[in-house]
């Protein structure tokens, strides 16, 4: 199972979470791109401490929203979209080269993840900028969304993804985070979850109906409270379970 979380997401002398604490207990690292967080000095930041600790860098590319964290809906031009979309996996892919690594894989960030699971033209837009740039790099996105489906009709490797604290519709789709309890603060709860998706490849919905997800990396957020910590258990309950920690990549 791959450990995945989003980081790079501070701005000039604003820091949001802690990446370098992070980076040793992750194997994937969703670092942003600088449209909805980050800004270059931050992206060389962690692109180097990634590269040092051989923990993959996936860029998290969003809509162009510094002041909603990306998590507010643009209604985009899709040849608009795509050209957002390379340019900011270009740029995180320069710093990381210069790390001596690269962007090994792509995922959507907020608002964007949460359309291009039914948008089918956004979800195009998406595909067509990671096809043109590089169609080796992996897509990580929810099950059975438009955007995996696209990418597999493009020939794009899919990476299926499940939240370690985020609550689940009985659709298999994330709760609005504008709803209440859409996000699990409890942290034994949050290792539950954790382990049975992982072994059992399942999570319960907030109506109590059981969801199929079977992820091959699982997302510890790393911007809620007690983050780390949190993160340091999935990781702890994972292996006690028998789970090999590892990049899909």
């Amino acid at each position: 199972m791959d450990l995945n979380s989003d980081l790079g997401e501070g701005f000039g002398t604003w820091p949001l979470g802690d990446d370098e604490a992070l980076l040793d207990i992750v194997t994937s690292a969703n670092v942003a791109c600088g449209f909805h967080a980050g800004d270059p000095t931050v992206l060389r930041r962690v692109t180097e401490q990634a590269a040092e600790r051989g923990v993959v860098i996936g860029a998290q590319v969003g809509y162009r929203d510094l002041a909603g964290f990306g998590r507010r809906f643009i209604d985009m031009d899709p040849h608009e979209l795509a050209n957002d979309v390379i340019y900011q996996i270009a740029a995180l892919d320069g710093f990381a080269r210069i790390a001596g690594t690269r962007v090994g894989y792509v995922k959507p960030h907020g608002a964007l993840y949460n359309a291009v699971v039914h948008h089918a033209e956004q979800a195009a837009a998406v595909v067509d900028a990671i096809r043109r740039y590089d169609p080796a790099l992996p897509v990580l996105g929810l099950p059975d969304s438009e955007l995996l489906r696209q990418a597999e009709d493009n020939g794009l490797g899919t990476v299926r993804e499940a939240f370690a604290d985020r609550a689940y519709t009985p659709e298999g789709r994330l709760v609005s985070r504008r709803e209440p309890g859409a996000v699990v603060h409890e942290p034994d709860e949050v290792v539950k979850r954790s382990v049975g998706m992982a072994t059992e490849g399942t999570v319960t919905a907030i109506d109590s109906s059981v969801v199929t997800v079977q992820p091959r990396s699982l997302c510890v957020h790393g911007d809620t409270a007690g983050a780390v910590e949190i993160a340091r258990r999935v990781r702890e309950a994972l292996l006690d379970a028998g789970v090999e920690i590892q990049s899909f990549v």
